[in-house]
């Protein structure tokens, strides 16, 4: 999670009676989106990952020899190449998605504390919390948590040395 130079940003964090809490203001922007997917996404460079792109393409021009209509036919071969652009171009679409996303560009305050992380936007309110998390890796430069459903990633960015000692003690 990341901030931008021409955002503003708000960070607080204190040791209380009830324990850690630290807050943060920050903009899902490119450079956010980019350093996500660089620490979360194991890229597959085998040739394996054609396959679906392929058999589109070969179904397609089979329809072509049968009476199917053309146009599922050209369908079929559009939408292979369309997958195959996918699967070659894979972090420049996802990039693209997620900044054509309604969130993109939008500030968001992460709260981390004893119940977990609280991630609270004008479109998200998420709590992670701690019992939730089954795995946690820390990443060069974040935090990628797991649990039963799904992967969130935490950059280190955002985070003071306390919090990223925090997060290291509760996920240990």
């Amino acid at each position: 999670m990341s901030t931008s130079n021409t955002s503003s940003t708000s960070e607080t964090d204190n040791l209380t009676d009830i324990g850690f809490s630290f807050s943060k203001e920050y903009i899902l922007d490119k450079s956010h989106f980019a350093e996500t997917f660089d620490q979360s996404v194991i890229v597959n460079h085998s040739p394996k990952r054609y396959l679906k792109a392929v058999a589109f393409i070969v179904a397609g021009f089979l329809m072509t020899q049968t009476d199917v209509t053309p146009y599922l036919a050209y369908f079929f071969i559009g939408l292979g190449a369309v997958e195959g652009l996918q699967v070659r171009f894979n972090r420049a679409w996802w990039l693209m998605r997620q900044l054509i996303s309604k969130s993109a560009n939008n500030s968001v305050t992460i709260t981390i504390n004893e119940q977990g992380i609280h991630s609270k936007s004008a479109y998200i309110d998420h709590l992670l919390k701690w019992t939730e998390i089954y795995r946690a890796q820390e990443t060069e430069q974040g935090f990628l948590l797991t649990t039963e459903k799904l992967k969130h990633y935490v950059s280190k960015r955002c985070l003071n040395s306390a919090a990223i000692d925090f997060i290291k003690l509760k996920v240990n």
